[in-house]
């Protein structure tokens, strides 16, 4: 019996030694690491179907979404955001469509048929140097006398007249539309940039190369603009070719190329384009000089208008 249990104690004392040196080499064995498939991040971004001519609009059938491993900096996720923006460049097919890539600032604001036009302002014609971008004013300009009356200048008479109405102002100072809307607080404001007409720029040019604009601030609700068919039409520097069709009037673009001469823009030429007569001068009394023959004092008696008066000499 004693020997039994020896026996016993022994089996047991050789299975635990031998369940040590198992768990001994399990733990010396790496642990196994657990495979994951890598998955790839993807991207909508708005490419091109085809290549984008640059200064054409783009439509929304030229578009299409497409997922990219990469989101660019600027990329669109609609389509319908670029309708009708004009590429600076040409954009090759199936690329991203780019902010960078598109036209942007004051040319996205000029209306088909304008010019952005920038023209010298300063605190006593733009009122008071309140105007902001989005206003709309009143274009008036004064042409002073210049010379002599009657010494056959271009400018005989000094005249005050509105040139253009309803002007769209885009910019005043650093100030734009599209960025700062406040005017500058230093006052130092020295440009404005005003949405013209094309055929208006030559009479716009002219009357600030030739005298001084002002600007009236206007109601935008106000919809009283100049009736250019009752005045009378600006002959041109330039003669334009007779065409068959006669009634069809003039391209804006071929109307600021026949260009306009400060006199007609003055008003004196006629809209044939000959010199129009001037008013006569007032009537003035003869002036008079009489020899004064007082021998104690030498003098010269001028007369002007019935006014008699001693000149010393």
């Amino acid at each position: 019996m004693p020997n039994l249990t020896k026996i016993l104690a022994g089996v047991l004392i050789v299975v635990a030694l031998l369940l040590g040196l198992f768990a001994w080499t399990l733990s010396r064995r790496p642990a196994p690491v657990t495979v994951t498939p890598v998955t790839h991040a993807s991207f909508p971004v708005v490419v091109a179907t085809h290549t984008l001519p640059a200064g054409k609009a783009i439509t929304v059938d030229e578009l299409r979404v497409q997922l990219l491993p990469i989101n660019p900096n600027g990329a669109f996720t609609d389509p319908a955001q670029l309708v009708g923006r004009v590429p600076n460049a040409e954009i090759g097919a199936d690329s991203p469509v780019l902010e960078t890539q598109l036209s942007s600032g004051l040319a996205e604001r000029v209306e088909p048929g304008e010019r952005a036009l920038a023209v010298r302002v300063d605190e006593g014609n733009a009122v008071g140097n309140r105007l902001r971008p989005g206003n709309f004013v009143d274009v008036f300009f004064t042409l002073k006398r210049d010379g002599v009356v009657g010494s056959g200048g271009e400018i005989d008479r000094t005249q005050a007249r509105l040139l253009m109405s309803k002007v769209r102002v885009l910019a005043f100072g650093n100030a734009t539309t599209s960025g700062d809307t406040a005017g500058d607080p230093n006052g130092l404001v020295r440009t404005a940039v005003l949405a013209v007409p094309v055929a208006d720029v030559d009479r716009l040019t002219l009357a600030e190369s030739s005298g001084r604009l002002i600007f009236a601030l206007r109601n935008p609700k106000d919809a009283e603009v100049v009736d250019q068919s009752a005045l009378p039409a600006y002959p041109a520097v330039l003669k334009t070719v007779a065409r068959a069709d006669a009634s069809e009037p003039l391209q804006d673009s071929t109307r600021a190329a026949a260009g306009v001469s400060l006199d007609a823009l003055s008003g004196s030429t006629n809209s044939a384009g000959t010199s129009a007569r001037l008013p006569p001068l007032p009537h003035m009394p003869p002036t008079r000089v009489v020899r004064s023959t007082n021998s104690t004092k030498s003098g010269i008696e001028v007369i002007r208008g019935g006014r008699a008066e001693t000149v010393a000499w």
